[in-house]
């Protein structure tokens, strides 16, 4: 019994030193591949809010699966994601303006310059617009280094 053990132990640590090191994910999303949690991400824009996507207006970009309230959303997406896409894969932009990654709340959110930006928290979010362009300063400098840990 103490020799499987001790194999299983030597199985386990050797297994760990050779896994290979996984960059971030571009686009932040859940378990089941949701990107920003399954909001559509045009509404942000038209209607100024976070409005709940449909499962059936969807459209798969940047190893994500975006979500729309309506064929009309999910069209004008797909003609330009960069525009509509958040900033920053859609990871909480005050973390990334910190050096780090957090998921989102899909109601803690604004536009700036014509940017989505999502935070983690409403909370976090105040934090995030007592300093706007110097967050998004430290975010655009972050970002790439992130992607690339």
């Amino acid at each position: 019994m103490k020799l499987i053990l001790k194999l299983l132990s030597v199985f386990f640590i050797w297994g760990s030193l050779t896994l290979p090191a996984f960059a971030l994910d571009p686009v932040y999303s859940d378990f089941l591949g949701k990107a920003i949690r399954g909001y559509d991400p045009v509404a942000y824009f038209t209607q100024s809010k976070p409005v709940k996507g449909d499962s059936d207006f969807t459209y798969r970009w940047n190893d994500a699966k975006w979500y729309f309230s309506s064929a009309e959303n999910r069209d004008v997406f797909v003609k330009n994601p960069e525009k509509f896409a958040p900033q920053y894969g859609g990871y909480c932009a005050w973390a990334v303006s910190k050096g780090y990654t957090a998921k989102i709340d899909p109601n803690a959110w604004n536009i700036h310059d014509g940017k989505l930006y999502l935070n983690y928290s409403k909370s976090v979010q105040a934090s995030w617009q007592q300093d706007i362009p110097g967050n998004i300063a430290s975010g655009d400098k972050n970002w790439p280094k992130l992607l690339a840990e």
